[in-house]
């Protein structure tokens, strides 16, 4: 999935077989598209992904998505083709719809409250972009921008589980996970003072190491240098969506 090219002014909306498979409108390497294929990989559902240059977005994609933002998830069994949007909401919609391989806790309480640390992060993900879009990261250099984790360390810790999810990633980990894969592109964006440390999070790091090796995260997962790469692509006003396209093109052309 990772080398298909992204659809963009002029491109023709993809045709695909009358097959039942959702259609997932993404970019390869939007995080909060990452969070819907994680889901989607965890649960073992089929899906036709289509990657959309969110720059030069085709103009059928307005039809698709109301946001014209990725993710979108056109239902295809269901009557008119609806599109649900924003990644918490087709997560969730996921999850009671294909309730075989479940990911919130089946205790409504703590159904709730693994929702309310979901949304809680969102106040790290604007710490996360305040340095990676930020024009001179050295005036950051005194600025706690891993404060917001704290709590997910603490919380981690009190749970005494692999997971957040328990023996097993949950929904609140996939939720955090597209953030915390890219912690590993820092050292090449910036410097490695702004790794995560080892004193500070034990647990939320033992944490990362094990979500490495789930199957879910190793379908969509890509190397620290590699998001790096795109993330100064993206600094630099210029963002090469189709970096890894372009580059599996060039090996297979030798």
């Amino acid at each position: 999935m990772g080398d298909t090219q992204h659809l963009t002014i002029g491109s023709k909306k993809p045709i695909y077989p009358d097959d039942g498979i959702l259609k997932l409108y993404s970019m390869r390497f939007c995080p909060f598209a990452h969070r819907v294929h994680l889901v989607l990989d965890a649960k073992k559902i089929p899906y036709h992904a289509i990657y959309i240059n969110l720059h030069k977005k085709p103009k059928w994609f307005s039809l698709v998505s109301s946001s014209t933002k990725v993710p979108a998830l056109e239902l295809v069994k269901e009557p008119g083709n609806p599109v649900l949007i924003e990644s918490l909401i087709i997560c969730d919609y996921l999850d009671e719809k294909y309730p075989e391989v479940p990911l919130y806790p089946k205790d409504l309480l703590k159904k709730a409250q693994d929702k309310i640390l979901i949304e809680s992060f969102g106040e790290f993900i604007s710490d996360f972009y305040y340095l990676v879009q930020h024009e001179d990261p050295e005036q950051l250099v005194d600025t706690d921008l891993y404060a917001g984790l704290v709590a997910y360390e603490e919380e981690l810790k009190q749970r005494g589980s692999k997971f957040f999810g328990g023996a097993s990633p949950g929904m609140l980990d996939y939720m955090m996970w597209p953030w915390c894969e890219r912690f590993a592109s820092l050292k090449f964006t910036f410097d490695e003072k702004y790794e995560l440390s080892p004193e500070r999070f034990p647990t939320l790091i033992k944490w990362r190491d094990l979500m490495l090796q789930d199957n879910a995260v190793k379908c969509f997962y890509l190397d620290g240098q590699t998001h790096a790469k795109y993330i100064d692509s993206r600094r630099s006003g210029n963002a090469d969506y189709n970096m890894l396209y372009n580059e599996a093109k060039r090996v297979k052309l030798g």
